[in-house]
């Protein structure tokens, strides 16, 4: 396993992430049966889906000029949003209610996402990553009157 600071950040997002959408998977398929558990299976893949894109762009663009990763961004964050979209669209025109239940996906998508953003934060404050500071070619001192 890699030892990358995103490695770590996912392993700390994606274990309780994965606790989460199991217990949700769980409560799900106990109240709705097989519509509920294809509705939390949905949601768990597409929030982990959704996050691990995020962390791959950031390892792919740590070594680029700050503008080179702001786009970057910007392009994940947009093909994201638009696939998302062309999915729950294609999900509700050809997918019944019976055979995926809506509401189970909301919750569990819902609670995987608050889990995998607190697992990365907390995995972010273990890291105590040292950010480099700027270089500067002379000290700033505040100039003395003669």
């Amino acid at each position: 396993m890699s030892n990358t600071v995103e490695a770590k950040l996912g392993k700390g997002a994606l274990i309780p992430a994965s606790a989460v959408g199991l217990v949700g998977l769980i409560i799900a398929t106990a109240i709705k049966g097989r519509s509920g558990f294809y509705g939390g299976l949905l949601a768990q893949a597409l929030v982990v889906i959704f996050f691990a894109v995020h962390l791959l762009v950031s390892k792919y663009s740590a070594k680029m000029d700050p503008i080179g990763v702001m786009a970057m961004a910007m392009l994940s964050y947009f093909a994201k949003i638009i696939i998302l979209g062309a999915l729950f669209f294609l999900v509700l025109a050809n997918i019944d209610e019976k055979t995926l239940n809506r509401t189970a996906f909301g919750v569990i998508a819902i609670s995987v996402t608050i889990a995998w953003l607190s697992g990365e934060v907390r995995a972010f404050f273990k890291l105590r990553a040292q950010l480099p500071l700027p270089k500067t070619a002379s000290p700033i001192t505040p100039d003395s009157e003669d």
